[in-house]
């Protein structure tokens, strides 16, 4: 029986509740979104998460930047346990989850960054269940509308992350210029050094630049099975025995 919780460094995070689970992947993507919010060169005010699920990224980013973040998710048994796992966390302050439909949100604030680990697998065959469909399939909110929230909701000069998968890197790139966003970084995620890349973690913002984005590999595991250098260097903060 899976474990119904992931233990961190100062946080754990149940997901016996939610379809979304805490993978490798997500939290790889939470310690390079709060690295590079933590190195960033502006306003870290007030941030927001795009589909909450557990409340994973939310924690990731708080445990390394002093922000306010607003995160969002349309299942309720996720919201409700997104929820305990915040109120558990010494960031409880600083944490808001608001239950509803981010089309739907009505808070008029601009924010300094966002972040999302959407639904990964639009256009393909769903489950038959309606919580899978929304963590996973796109069922609710499409690749396209969800552009169109961050182009709404992220303030000028403002910062976006997403994960998503490595296969549809073309369809984003021609979504994103019908938003006018713009990328800054693309971080290509492989399985190992033997493996084809499978993750697209990206940053942009709202602001044209000419300067070349900047493109890097990342692989989680190197040929001996053992996490690679890079992998430990994002994620020794979060985990328990790196």
């Amino acid at each position: 029986m899976p474990n119904p919780y992931f233990r961190f460094k100062q946080f754990t995070v149940h997901h016996d509740r939610t379809a979304m689970k805490v993978t490798t992947d997500a939290c790889l993507f939470g310690a390079w979104v709060s690295e590079r919010i933590r190195n960033g060169q502006f306003n870290k005010h007030h941030a927001l998460e795009i589909g909450a699920g557990t409340g994973l990224l939310s924690l990731m980013v708080a445990q390394q930047n002093e922000i306010s973040i607003d995160a969002v998710e349309i299942d309720a048994s996720a919201a409700e346990q997104a929820c305990e796992n915040i109120k558990e966390s010494p960031w409880k302050e600083r944490i808001y989850i608001h239950h509803t439909d981010i089309l739907h949100y009505k808070d008029h604030k601009q924010y300094d960054c966002i972040f999302s680990n959407p639904p990964f697998y639009e256009h393909e065959i769903q489950s038959s269940n309606d919580k899978k469909n929304l963590a996973h399939h796109g069922a609710g909110l499409k690749l396209e509308e969800l552009l169109r929230v961050i182009s709404n909701f992220l303030r000028k000069d403002g910062l976006f992350f997403l994960l998503l998968p490595y296969k549809r890197i073309a369809e984003i790139e021609q979504l994103l210029k019908r938003q006018q966003l713009f990328l800054i970084n693309k971080m290509v995620v492989r399985q190992s050094v033997h493996h084809q890349p499978f993750r697209l973690m990206l940053m942009g913002t709202n602001k044209k630049t000419d300067i070349p984005v900047d493109e890097k590999i990342i692989s989680i595991w190197d040929e001996n099975r053992q996490y690679t250098t890079d992998f430990i260097s994002l994620l020794k903060e979060y985990y328990l025995y790196l």
